[in-house]
């Protein structure tokens, strides 16, 4: 059984699923135990039928936490303010908050004393990302762009006051913003300073 543990501590999360097989029960009674664990605070519950060992949760890292956000929703990257505070292009400090872009639905999880937000976005946006460390995230224009789309639909409460456009690749940003409809372009422009 301590083995059981020890491999628990390992992961970064885990599922019922996983929990079934690891300790040879079948999916129901790993559901049960599941609950038992969570109410006896030893695990955290994340969503339905995934979960964090307590122990590991208060030792995570940022970074562990962004890891925990793309598999939250798949697919998804980290963007927005998230992304634009880690590149240093905003005076905002998220703590304890992680904004991502989705496929599938705008959704937010609040999960001892973490939030993490997921913004639905059409497929045709869903790019300008890459694997770092792990961990997907937008370009920092990308993020930008990602932040100033929602917001010129009131879908998104952008700080424009915090941004350093300074940092930014303006012809990267024009190219990113292709894509987008009218309404996002003429608001980049006008937040970047670019006629």
């Amino acid at each position: 059984m301590e083995q059981n543990w020890r491999t628990l501590r390992e992961r970064l999360f885990f599922t019922t699923e996983d929990l079934s097989t690891l300790w040879g029960i079948d999916r129901r009674s790993a559901q049960v135990q599941c609950s038992r664990y969570v109410k006896r605070g030893l695990f955290i519950r994340l969503k339905k039928d995934f979960y964090v060992l307590e122990q590991n949760w208060i030792n995570y890292s940022r970074d562990d936490f962004l890891r925990i956000a793309n598999f939250l929703q798949v697919p998804s990257y980290i963007s927005l303010m998230t992304a634009l505070s880690i590149y240093g292009v905003t005076t905002q400090v998220q703590r304890d908050y992680f904004e991502s872009i989705s496929l599938r639905r705008t959704i937010s999880y609040s999960v001892d004393g973490k939030v993490f937000d997921f913004h639905k976005v059409k497929r045709r946006y869903y790019f300008g990302f890459q694997r770092q460390n792990g961990i997907f995230i937008a370009s920092k224009e990308k993020a930008f762009v990602d932040a100033v789309y929602l917001w010129s639909f009131g879908r998104y409460p952008l700080d424009i006051a915090s941004l350093d456009t300074e940092r930014l690749d303006k012809k990267e940003i024009m190219r990113i913003s292709e894509a987008f409809p009218k309404r996002s372009k003429e608001a980049i422009k006008r937040i970047c300073g670019i006629s």
